[in-house]
C-alpha cells in the first residue's frame, strides 16, 4: 500500500484518532470501564482510517499471466490446391494436419487454424473445403502477422501449392516469424490449354466493329493447331484454326465483331477439349461489355470567342463516347443534322447572336448546358425554364470557387475533386439573386473567399421533355488551366465534371417511380451482387418503406426471387455471390395503389484465377521457409516437421501487469466502516447513551 503524500503524515492521522476518542470517551460513563475502553479503540480506528483516506492511499497489485506458444496452421484452401493435388497428397497433408495440432496441443502449445477466408476460424484441418476463388497468401500471413503482434507466437505451418494470383507476392514480404512451409500441389508440367486473357475494350459503339483478343497457353501442344471459338450464349459466332508454333507456350488470336443493338452482352472465347488435356476448367474465358448508342452528337455553340471554348473542346475530346461540332456566329456555320446534346455559352446573348441555334434547341427540345457570362441576356435566360432564375445587381460579379453539394446524387465526385476544386482560381459570377425551382437540383455551390454559400454554381432542372443545366460562370477555363499544371497535365476533375454532365443531360428524361440498379456496373463471381432501389411518389418525392420484388434470370432462363425493403439509410439488397453471366432482371413494387416495374441488366464475370496454373511453385515456399530460417517440408514428413517444432526450444512467455487502485474506490471499505460506526452507535445506544 503506498500514500501520495509523506508517509510520515500517517502519525498524524493516528493522533487525530486518538485525540478523538480521548475527546469523547475520557469523561465518566454510565457503563462498565472495559466497554468505555472499547468503544474508545472503535472510535480511534475509524477517525484514524477516515484520515488516512485523505492522504489518497493507493493499492498496487502484479498479475502474472502466462502465455503458451502459439503455432498458427495456416491453409492455402483455395480451387488449385483441390483440383490439381492427387486425392492422396491432400489427404495426407490435412491428416497431417490434424495429428500436428493434436500432437503440439499435448505439449502445451496454443494451435489455430487460418485459411485465405480472414473471416473464418475452422476448427478441424481434415474439415476444411478447397474453394477459395483466389489465392492471396500475403494477406494470410499477413493477418497472422498483425493478429499476433507482441504476443507469443512460435511460428507459422504453411500448406500450399505456392500459387499466387492475387495481391501481393509474399516473396517480398517480411515476416517475423518462422514459416514451415508444406508443399502439395504438382510441379510435373501438364499438357494442358488455357485461355489465359482476353483484350478488348469494355464499351463498344453499336454498329461498330471492334476486336477481342485471346491470349493462349499451352504446354505438350507446340507444333500442333487448335480450333478457337468466339460463342454469345452456347452459339458460335466465329471460328478459327489457330497454330501453336514450337519452342513457345504463348500465341496470340483476335476475333472481329460488329457491335450490336444497345446493351451489355457477355462473350466466351473457347478451346473445345483436346484428347489427352489434362483440365478442360481453363479453356473458355468471358467479355464483358456494353454496346452504345453511337457516339453522342455535342454541339458547342457561343455568342463570341472565349478561352472557356477551348477548355471545353479539350475536355470534351477526352472522351471517346462524344462527337463535337462547333458553332461560332460569322466563323463556324451551324451544321445542319441533329444533335443530342448543345452547349450554348453566353446564349442567350444580349447582341441576338446565336438566335438559329437557340430555335434549333428549343424546337427539337435539345438537353442543353447553358453557360452565363457577361453577354449573356439573364431576361431571356430567366423565360427558357431552365429551373433557375438570376436577377443581377448592376454589373458587378462575385470570385467564386466550386463547392459540392454533399446531398447532390444524380453523378458521384471522385475523393479527389473536393481537393483539386479548392486549388482552382476564383472564377466571376452575376452578383445578385439566385432562385432555384422545386425540381431543379443545385451540384455545385459559390464559395466566396472562405464563405461557403447556398448560391447555385451549377443547377439541373429543366423538364422531362427537355434537361437543361446552368454553369453560372465564364470562367471556367481558368479551372482547367490551373489543374492541368498542377497535376502533370492531368485536368480529370474539370474534365469528368463536364462530361457526366452531359451524360447525364443526355439520359432517358422520362423519370421512373420505380428505379431498382445494381450498386456497379460489372460485380466478379466472388463479389457479393448488391442492388439499390428509389421509389417515388406521384409528384416524384423520395419515398421509403416500400415492399419490392426481384426476379434475377440467368442466361439459361433459371429464375431467382428476392424481396426487399427500400430504407431511409439506402441500405442494399444483398444477393451473395453468383455464378459468371449476364442476368436480366425485374423488380415490381406497388406505390399508391398503383403497380410500378423497372428492368435492367447486371454483368457478373466469371474468376477463373484457380484454373490458370495448375503447376505448382515450390520454389516460392522454399524461399519463404529459407529467409525465416526453416526448411520446406513434404506431406509425408509431418512426423519430421513436429520433431522440429518441439525441439526448437519455444517456452511459455510470462508477463507482469502492474495495477494502482485507490484505496478509497473499494466498496468494501465504506461499508466496513459503516459497519464500526453501526455498532458504536448501537452500543452506545444500548447502554443508555446517545
Amino acid at each position: 500500500m503506498f500514500t501520495t503524500a509523506s508517509p510520515w503524515l500517517i502519525l498524524l492521522c493516528l493522533l487525530a484518532g486518538a485525540g478523538y476518542a480521548a475527546l469523547l470517551y475520557s469523561a465518566r460513563a454510565p457503563w462498565s470501564k472495559a466497554l468505555n475502553y472499547g468503544l474508545a479503540v472503535l472510535r480511534f480506528v475509524v477517525v484514524s482510517f477516515l484520515a488516512f483516506l485523505l492522504l489518497s492511499p493507493f493499492l498496487k497489485t502484479s498479475t502474472n499471466t502466462t502465455e503458451q506458444p502459439t503455432v498458427v496452421l495456416a491453409v492455402d484452401n483455395s480451387q488449385s490446391v483441390g483440383l490439381f493435388t492427387p486425392p492422396a497428397v491432400l489427404s495426407q497433408a490435412t491428416a497431417g494436419l490434424q495429428q500436428l495440432g493434436q500432437t503440439l496441443r499435448s505439449q502445451g502449445f496454443r494451435v489455430e487454424t487460418r485459411t485465405l477466408d480472414a473471416t473464418a476460424r475452422p476448427t478441424r484441418p481434415d474439415s476444411l473445403q478447397f474453394k477459395a476463388a483466389a489465392t492471396d497468401l500475403d494477406a494470410l500471413l499477413g493477418g497472422v502477422q498483425e493478429g499476433y503482434e507482441g504476443r507469443n507466437l512460435a511460428g507459422v505451418v504453411l500448406v500450399s501449392d505456392g500459387i499466387v494470383n492475387q495481391g501481393r507476392s509474399p516473396a517480398y514480404a517480411d515476416y517475423r516469424f518462422p514459416i514451415y512451409t508444406v508443399a502439395v500441389g504438382d510441379t510435373v508440367p501438364k499438357k494442358d490449354l488455357s485461355v489465359t486473357a482476353l483484350n478488348y475494350n469494355r464499351i463498344a459503339f453499336s454498329g461498330n466493329r471492334f476486336p477481342i483478343e485471346a491470349e493462349i497457353s499451352y504446354e505438350g501442344f507446340a507444333g500442333s493447331a487448335i480450333t478457337v471459338q468466339l460463342r454469345e450464349n452456347g452459339r458460335v459466332l466465329d471460328s478459327k484454326r489457330v497454330p501453336l508454333p514450337a519452342g513457345r507456350r504463348r500465341t496470340k488470336t483476335t476475333f472481329l465483331l460488329t457491335a450490336p443493338a444497345p446493351g451489355k452482352r457477355r462473350y466466351e472465347v473457347a478451346i473445345p477439349v483436346q484428347p489427352g488435356e489434362f483440365t478442360p476448367l481453363n479453356n473458355s474465358k468471358a467479355a464483358y461489355l456494353e454496346v452504345v448508342k453511337g457516339k453522342l452528337r455535342v454541339l458547342l455553340a457561343a455568342a463570341a470567342p472565349h478561352p472557356d471554348l477551348k477548355a471545353l473542346r479539350a475536355a470534351i475530346l477526352q472522351n471517346d463516347n462524344f462527337d463535337l461540332s462547333f458553332y461560332l456566329p460569322g466563323i463556324s456555320p451551324l451544321k445542319a443534322q441533329d444533335f443530342d446534346v448543345a452547349i450554348l455559352h453566353q446564349l442567350p446573348a444580349r447582341t441576338g447572336e446565336g438566335a438559329e441555334v437557340l430555335a434549333q434547341v428549343k424546337s427539337r427540345r435539345v438537353p442543353a448546358l447553358y453557360i452565363i457570362g457577361s453577354q449573356s441576356d439573364l431576361n431571356a435566360y430567366n423565360g427558357l425554364g431552365t429551373g433557375l432564375t438570376i436577377t443581377p445587381r448592376g454589373q458587378q460579379t462575385d470570385e467564386v470557387l466550386p463547392v459540392l453539394n454533399a446531398s447532390f446524387s444524380r453523378f458521384t465526385f471522385e475523393d479527389d475533386a473536393a481537393r483539386r476544386f479548392a486549388a482552382y482560381p476564383p472564377a466571376p459570377v452575376p452578383f445578385g439573386d439566385f432562385r432555384v425551382s422545386g425540381n431543379a437540383e443545385v451540384a455545385l455551390f459559390q464559395q466566396v473567399g472562405r464563405v461557403k454559400t447556398t448560391k447555385p454554381l451549377l443547377v439541373f432542372g429543366g423538364s422531362a421533355e427537355q434537361r437543361q443545366a446552368t454553369l453560372t460562370t465564364e470562367g471556367s477555363w481558368l479551372w482547367r488551366l490551373q489543374e492541368a499544371a498542377e497535376n502533370q497535365d492531368r485536368p480529370d476533375a474539370y474534365d469528368r465534371l463536364v462530361g457526366r454532365t452531359l451524360q447525364l443531360l443526355t439520359q432517358n428524361a422520362n423519370k421512373k417511380r420505380l428505379d431498382v440498379y445494381p450498386t456497379q456496373d460489372a460485380f466478379t463471381s466472388a463479389d457479393d451482387v448488391t442492388f439499390a432501389a428509389e421509389t417515388y411518389n406521384a409528384i416524384f418525392e423520395r419515398t421509403y418503406g416500400q415492399t419490392i420484388a426481384l426476379t434475377l434470370t440467368d442466361e439459361q432462363n433459371k429464375a431467382r426471387q428476392f424481396s426487399f425493403t427500400n430504407s431511409e439509410d439506402n441500405s442494399a439488397l444483398h444477393l451473395g455471390a453468383l455464378p459468371g453471366g449476364l442476368y436480366r432482371y425485374e423488380a415490381r413494387a406497388t406505390l399508391n395503389g398503383q403497380p410500378q416495374t423497372d428492368r435492367g441488366e447486371v454483368l457478373v464475370q466469371e474468376q477463373q484465377l484457380e484454373a490458370l496454373e495448375a503447376r505448382a511453385d515450390h520454389n516460392l515456399l522454399a524461399q519463404l521457409s529459407g529467409r525465416s530460417g526453416s526448411r520446406l517440408y513434404y506431406p509425408s514428413q509431418f512426423d519430421q516437421l513436429t520433431r522440429d517444432i518441439r525441439s526448437a526450444g519455444y517456452k511459455p512467455v510470462i508477463s507482469t501487469q502492474e495495477d494502482l487502485k485507490d484505496l478509497i474506490n473499494l466498496k468494501w471499505l465504506f461499508f466496513l466502516l459503516l459497519a464500526l460506526v453501526t455498532a458504536e452507535w448501537a452500543t452506545r445506544k444500548y447502554s443508555g447513551s446517545i
